[in-house]
């Protein structure tokens, strides 16, 4: 049988936000070094999950595997673009046998909704980078429950991750990242 490791990323502000209340990224957020770790850790992936929403925003140039989070699937089918998923109607299970037979390393980059499902689904690791002196009033918060928790890191903790220890990405930009492991 197959394995996996699922492992979600972000980078978020000092208020846990992903992006503004409009749904897009500032370039306040934006930071070349995470940048290029973040597209590091997706070409490690042999499947990158996504909301339907953050594939159509973001066109899969780098031709990696993805599976599309989506209610108008019908459970887990092959589009030309990719695979889709709807969780209503297939398990991960089920999603990632069609979609990664091979098993191996899967990144969820997330979107708020795909990230809230995988913390209840169990990631086996998070990489959540901040950016400090960024805050985004109004915006998206990396998971729906994350400000009620009184942080992410607090929802990752309560969902049994422990943090190693913090990595400057650029010093200058005060950017770093956390791995969350299970």
């Amino acid at each position: 049988m197959a394995r996996y490791e699922i492992h979600g990323h972000a980078i978020v502000s000092d208020d846990d936000c992903i992006a503004n209340a409009d749904g897009s990224m500032p370039d306040a957020l934006r930071n070349e070094a995470d940048w290029r770790r973040f597209q590091g850790e997706l070409d490690r992936a042999v499947l990158n999950v996504l909301g339907r929403y953050g594939h159509y925003r973001f066109p899969n140039v780098a031709g990696r595997r993805r599976l599309i989070v989506s209610s108008q699937a019908d459970g887990v089918e092959q589009r030309a673009d990719g695979w889709w998923w709807n969780p209503g109607m297939a398990s991960l299970g089920e999603a990632l046998r069609k979609a990664a037979p091979e098993g191996g390393l899967i990144a969820v980059p997330g979107g708020r909704r795909v990230n809230d499902l995988f913390l209840s689904l169990g990631f086996d690791a998070f990489h959540l980078s901040r950016k400090r002196g960024v805050r985004l009033p109004g915006g998206v918060p990396v998971f729906t429950r994350a400000w009620a928790m009184g942080s992410a890191e607090r929802l990752l903790a309560s969902h049994g991750l422990h943090p190693t220890d913090p990595v400057v990405l650029d010093e200058a930009e005060r950017v770093s990242v956390t791995v969350w492991m299970r």
